[in-house]
């Protein structure tokens, strides 16, 4: 029985050894998958964005003389949004700042269309046009929800690579942790609006 003693403890080692490998990868695959569903979510949420905004672009063309510079902004900044995409397997804080600043250029040339409209009494009072700026407000709000829950998804990840003895395996497997969606520079700053129409 002794002989076989040291096999035994060797057995034992290598498979707690191997329990505490594929427990540590399993779950980090599975909040991976979780932080990359969430950035989908993401994703998908500025494209119905920019879906919406091809349609409010037709129904103020349609309604109103309007300001070309306006209108070309913000088809032009539409356009560099849609181009700008994240690997979400691999999101790094040079993506993110890229993606952001896309995005935000959108919505600051969104803000501009919507705040010039406002002098086109006709176009206000028009359904199509008003349903369109509900369905944008509340694509914001999904937006919003949507980055919220992928930092939500990044914590419980970074925290498992993170932690030790799982930090020591976390390099070895390949596993990095996930940076967070942070806010565009400056939007801690109320942002002015001026009505003012010469």
């Amino acid at each position: 029985m002794k002989k076989w003693l040291p096999l035994i403890i060797i057995a034992l080692l290598i498979f707690g050894l191997y329990s505490w490998v594929k427990g540590f990868n399993n779950t980090a695959v599975n909040l991976k998958e979780t932080t990359s569903k969430n950035w989908g979510q993401v994703e998908s949420s500025y494209q119905r964005r920019n879906d919406l905004i091809g349609n409010l672009v037709k129904t103020v063309q349609g309604a109103a003389d309007f300001e070309k510079s306006t209108l070309e902004a913000v088809i032009k900044a539409r356009s560099q949004a849609t181009q700008t995409t994240i690997d979400p397997a691999n999101i790094t804080p040079e993506q993110l700042a890229l993606f952001n600043k896309a995005q935000s250029g959108l919505s600051n040339a969104l803000s501009r269309l919507l705040v010039t409209v406002e002098r086109y009494p006709d176009l206000k009072a028009n359904q199509n046009f008003l349903e369109l700026q509900s369905q944008l407000e509340g694509t914001e709000n999904r937006i919003n929800v949507s980055r919220d829950r992928f930092n939500e998804s990044v914590e419980p990840y970074n925290k498992h690579i993170k932690t030790f003895p799982n930090t020591l395996l976390a390099g070895v497997l390949g596993f990095e942790d996930l940076n967070y969606y942070k806010s565009d520079i400056g939007s801690e700053k109320a942002p002015e609006i001026d009505f003012e129409f010469q």
